[in-house]
């Protein structure tokens, strides 16, 4: 039996799997993309994903991260990747050295430690990239980038032995080409995501929005977390096909959440708003 009940959409056949809720526990999973935003409680369905990038070490982010590991080693998988920043690895390390004492077994682990602007290798042509965010101190976010070479429009037509050739004489015939796939913001405060092209230009946006009510804006600014008001300004200023709302209050239901966001975004934007914890979860495809 599955140890969590799963949040679980699909944008375009790529599958997005978790649970998000303020204060309680968020992982976010993309299988397809072999990617796990934050481990939560590191829930069982999550345990074959080879790389999990971690935001922060806020403990409803990231207190499944020793499960995780001892998990994939009792199945006999290889040591999964924890992509963290820098300034955590030190207590991570702690924290699986503790639980392997106390489970009397050595867990595997492959730590990587990344500030922002570093880039994470996930498959031969999939990164992650990473970004700064305004929550904790060394908090990021990521955002998961294909990395392709077109060929030059001159050289388009071309048959497969004369674009060799070409080659072969040291002519360059190509050029790169990033293609972001998803941003995920994971827990921050309103920032001015728009002058990072790789963002605005994500198809995927995965993004808290903790606050909704008025009275609520205080509460998101103490948090470091994001009140609607900001987040309808993140949205303005950026052209993500899809946004997917994780992070949301119990303080406020679901439906009045729905309400709100309707409310308060242009349509062309409320339009494209999956609310990730919505029993309304669907299967999208535009």
């Amino acid at each position: 039996m599955p140890s969590h009940n799963l949040a679980h959409i699909e944008i375009d056949n790529l599958e997005i799997i978790g649970y998000s809720i303020a204060g309680e526990e968020t992982v976010i999973a993309m299988p397809q993309l072999d990617v796990c935003f934050d481990v939560g409680k590191a829930p069982d369905q999550i345990i074959p994903i080879n790389h999990v990038l971690l935001t922060h070490g806020h403990m409803d982010h990231a207190a499944g991260i020793a499960y995780y590991l001892s998990q994939r080693n009792f199945c006999g998988i290889s040591a999964g990747t924890i992509v963290a920043p820098e300034n955590l690895l030190g207590p991570i390390r702690d924290i699986i050295n503790a639980w392997s004492r106390l489970d009397g077994n050595r867990i595997p682990a492959n730590l990587v430690g990344v500030n922002p602007g570093d880039e994470h290798q996930i498959k031969p042509n999939l990164f992650a990239r990473v970004f700064p965010t305004k929550h904790s101190r060394g908090s990021v976010g990521f955002t998961v980038i294909e990395k392709r070479k077109k060929l030059k429009p001159e050289y388009v037509g071309l048959t497969s032995k004369q674009i060799v050739e070409l080659k072969k004489q040291g002519l360059a015939i190509d050029y790169p080409v990033e293609i972001p796939i998803v941003t995920y913001l994971g827990d921050t405060q309103y920032v001015d995501f728009s002058q990072l092209d790789y963002i605005v230009q994500s198809k995927i946006l995965i993004a808290e929005c903790t606050f909704y009510e008025g009275e609520h804006a205080g509460r998101a600014e103490a948090g470091r977390h994001m009140h609607i008001d900001e987040f309808t300004t993140l949205l303005n200023n950026l052209q993500n096909e899809h946004i997917v709302v994780t992070h949301t209050t119990q303080r406020t239901p679901m439906r009045e959440i729905r309400r709100i966001l309707k409310k308060a975004l242009p349509e062309d934007k409320y339009n494209k708003v999956t609310l990730f914890m919505s029993r309304r979860n669907r299967e999208i495809s535009r």
